[in-house]
């Protein structure tokens, strides 16, 4: 086996289809009995839409969502006002998705589930790592039920308690967010309009939302409550917790689906990398939930390191390709930890910092830019959308391939490589080859120089 991927999250699951569809033996496994039950992590941020876009599965995850509601504000039974949660943004051509996705977080992980049955891969439920050791040539797992398996590369996407963590030795720092405690639970209600996201402010920062969620019957309750207080998350507790906080009454409650308590915290992986194994998704950070980050910050991590995997397994690129996971993703992440806080605590508004869109990889060891002028994208940035002789690239884009724009001879004849003849006007002049994962890797006045770099990333 290629690789074997621990937990069947959103982030396992978008490794394993990244890594079935460019024909890498890989195995999901998962201790659960089945997937992930509740509504967690319900946003799909502008970005991570562009990722499932190439995946195949955007039109499923739209079906299966809708649009955030505008928030209504509530005391003593009266409506006091409307907010928007999000600050809207503009689409254009180079953006097309600005607005994020409400979607539960169960129904994402069904569409990435049946994405990946469709292509050929496999979700093992019921498997519980329990252990692992590795040498030079892979990673031999051990099960709770007493097999192994042996792979040549593990990926720890267990979440934030991960088990392959800790078995590789792999340290995380962060710090509590929040010392109140909080509670998250998807309910049934009666007498609310499932137009708005609901708000019942209580004293001192304290309140419950109540938060129809798209596609479905049921509501997402969020709590915070204050310091020291027992949550009880029986019916009867969200009941009386309800009761307390709204104008409903307890039995306006009519079904408890899914509920669980945390306390916001931040947690930072002292590595990404140990030998064989690699950590992603909550697995390797930690984020408060606030503004939408944890979710999409994993699906991204499971994107860059899945073409980089691919590059290594099926296509020859030198090994070393693999250490720029760790050199990408962990900054990334950083900085997607202080923005979760920044924006628990109120400092940092939701929507064009939480989009997504403008992280990039402007310092990576994977990144050359060669022009004298540049305008547009650097070489780091996302490559945008835009039309080429009536092509537009989100759809050239789309496949495990990288795409040149504006060069064909360099090229030529190379498997895994689609070119264009052109960049778009917003690109400015010059020619950019695109990585797999949607950004710009080189870019130069013309193609000279280009072949080494292609060398250097396995392409020949």
């Amino acid at each position: 086996m290629d690789v074997l991927i621990v937990g069947a999250g959103p982030t396992g699951l978008t490794l394993g289809i990244d890594l079935a569809r460019r024909g890498v033996d890989a195995l999901v496994v998962e201790r659960a009995e089945g997937l992930f039950p509740g509504s967690r992590g319900k946003g799909i941020q502008p970005r991570t839409q562009e990722v499932f876009d190439d995946l195949g599965v955007l039109d499923a995850i739209r079906a299966a969502g809708g649009p955030y509601p505008v928030s209504v504000i509530w005391k003593d039974g009266e409506r006091v006002g409307e907010r928007p949660m999000f600050e809207p943004l503009t689409a254009d051509e180079g953006a097309p998705y600005t607005e994020p996705l409400m979607i539960a977080q169960w129904r994402t992980q069904e569409v990435l589930y049946a994405r990946l049955v469709e292509l050929g891969g496999t979700v093992e439920f019921g498997r519980e790592v329990t252990g692992l050791e590795q040498d030079a040539e892979g990673v031999s797992a051990r099960f709770a039920d007493g097999t192994a398996v042996r792979a040549r590369y593990v990926v720890a996407a267990d979440g934030g308690r991960s088990t392959v963590r800790r078995a590789v030795g792999v340290g995380m720092t962060g710090e509590a967010v929040d010392p109140s405690p909080f509670l998250v639970a998807d309910v049934r209600v009666t007498g609310l309009d499932r137009e708005h996201w609901h708000v019942f402010p209580g004293a001192d920062g304290t309140g419950v939302m109540l938060c129809p969620l798209a596609g479905t019957d049921d509501f997402q309750l969020a709590g915070k409550l204050p310091e020291g207080t027992e949550l009880d998350l029986s019916l009867d507790g969200i009941r009386k917790l309800v009761a307390a906080y709204t104008h409903l009454d307890a039995e306006d409650v009519t079904e408890l689906r899914w509920a669980s308590d945390f306390r916001p915290r931040t947690g930072l992986a002292e590595r990404f990398r140990a030998g064989r194994v690699f950590l992603a998704g909550d697995a390797a950070h930690v984020h408060s939930p606030a503004g939408g980050q944890g979710l999409n910050t994993s699906v991204q991590d499971a994107y860059n390191l899945g073409w980089k995997l691919g590059a290594v397994l099926r296509d020859g690129a030198p090994e070393a390709l693999l250490d720029t996971y760790e050199e990408e993703r962990r900054p990334n992440a950083a900085a997607m930890l202080g923005l979760s806080t920044g924006v628990h605590r109120g400092e940092v508004q939701r929507g064009k910092a939480t989009a997504q869109l403008g992280l990039g990889y402007p310092g990576s060891s994977l990144t050359e830019d060669h022009r004298t002028d540049p305008t547009g994208p650097c070489a780091g940035d996302r490559a945008p959308d835009g039309t080429v002789a009536g092509t537009r690239l989100f759809d050239a884009f789309r496949g495990p391939h990288w795409t040149l724009l504006g060069a064909t001879a360099p090229v030529a004849g190379l498997p895994g490589v689609v070119a264009l003849p052109a960049a778009p006007e917003s690109y400015g002049p010059g020619v950019f080859l695109v990585r797999p994962d949607g950004y710009v890797g080189w870019a130069g006045d013309s193609a000279d120089g280009l072949g080494a770099y292609l060398a250097r990333v396995g392409i020949r």
